[in-house]
């Protein structure tokens, strides 16, 4: 068999959250992301919040009640395409997710190159 063969690769779930959510819309949402969690085995649902618009609070509570409904089924969510407005309101609340295609905090993007001050010594 090709690949590892103590690895299992198993593709998460993607769950398209269409914008803009009501608080109706909650418990639907919530009972998808458990049940792709129980039909994929994957451990994570990639919830794409692209389509969301403007986040506000209805948009953070949502998210809270996913990843508390994950939580609880073994797994977790995983954000793709979130706004940087949606960070900030998440960081403002105290709510951390896992996203996808993030650079990692303490790395600098490709391209960028600290800046030499005069009188620093060559390294």
């Amino acid at each position: 068999m090709p690949g590892l063969p103590h690895v299992d690769a198993v593709t998460p779930a993607v769950l398209v959250l269409p914008g803009p959510v009501s608080r109706g819309e909650t418990p639907r949402f919530c009972d998808e992301v458990r049940a792709l969690l129980e039909s994929t085995r994957a451990g994570v649902v990639v919830c794409d919040v692209g389509g969301l618009g403007p986040p506000g609070l209805a948009v953070v509570d949502l998210l809270a009640r996913l990843e508390l409904t994950a939580r609880r089924a073994g797994g977790r969510i995983r954000l793709r395409d979130p706004d940087p407005a949606l960070h900030a309101l998440l960081d403002l609340v105290g709510l951390r997710f896992e996203t996808e295609r993030q650079v990692e905090q303490r790395e600098p993007p490709l391209g960028v190159e600290e800046a030499v001050e005069p009188g620093d010594a060559a390294v």
